[in-house]
């Protein structure tokens, strides 16, 4: 079962890394803002920013724009393509437990989303020396955490929709106000204050402190809220998935 999961998985890796939209996305999109904007503003230490350069709080940042990307994006249009082509069909009359399956899934989505934020830190780290003073472990923590709760999400959408078309639309519409609102595009101290009222209701929102907040040093004890917020966020999304998701 063990090795069936495995080769399972690493197909789904390699299907996903074929999809040229999906990869660009995942991959390229935030280095290229990154290095766009770092090329713009630089990375001295700004007071506006706690001392910290613009690229030093743009990269965790990033992180839940990548996040965003694939929960909302990627997971609804692949769950959905795959619903319409049959194929989800076929997986269940495979003899594998259908768990085997998500499980699979999910652990695919991981890791191309940890691919993601490591090739975004290693632009930040070697064209811009972006400072990083958080614990790893903390860190990987509350980003494999913020990543689950939006995978989540990502199947909820993908199984109430009907099509492949409406998931990618739904799933652009959740995605990218959320992005521009919650500070994954610009440093939420630049946002008006009316705005940023609004942004506290916004799972993305959360997802961005606790990672600027982690890669500054803090602990995962002091972001509690910004934790429970994208708990709640995914046991949300995961009933929704458990009650609405269809094989056909």
């Amino acid at each position: 079962m063990a090795r069936a999961w495995a080769r399972l998985t690493l197909m789904e890796v390699k299907l996903y890394l074929r999809e040229p939209v999906a990869a660009f996305f995942t991959f390229a999109f935030a280095p290229m803002m990154l290095i766009l904007f770092g090329s713009i503003y630089g990375n001295r230490p700004s007071p506006l920013l706690g001392g910290r350069g613009y690229v030093d709080v743009s990269v965790p940042a990033y992180l839940g724009m990548i996040i965003a990307t694939v929960g909302l994006i990627s997971v609804p249009i692949g769950t959905a393509v795959r619903r319409e082509a049959k194929v989800l069909r076929r997986f269940r009359a495979m003899p594998l437990p259908p768990a085997v399956y998500l499980t699979a899934q999910l652990a695919m989505y991981v890791g191309v989303t940890l691919l993601g934020g490591i090739a975004l830190v290693l632009v930040g780290r070697l064209l811009f020396n972006m400072r990083f003073e958080g614990d790893p472990l903390s860190v990987l923590v509350g980003f494999t955490l913020a990543t689950l709760a939006f995978l989540m999400l990502g199947l909820a959408v993908g199984s109430l929709t009907p099509t492949a078309r409406t998931a990618q639309a739904v799933g652009m519409i959740l995605a990218f106000p959320m992005m521009a609102l919650g500070g994954a595009w610009m440093p939420l101290e630049i946002l008006p204050e009316s705005i940023r009222r609004i942004s506290e209701w916004l799972p993305l929102t959360h997802v961005v402190t606790l990672m600027r907040g982690l890669w500054a040093g803090g602990s995962l004890g002091s972001h509690f809220e910004d934790l429970a917020f994208l708990v709640a966020t995914g046991a949300i999304g995961g009933l929704l998935a458990a009650r609405f998701f269809r094989w056909e």
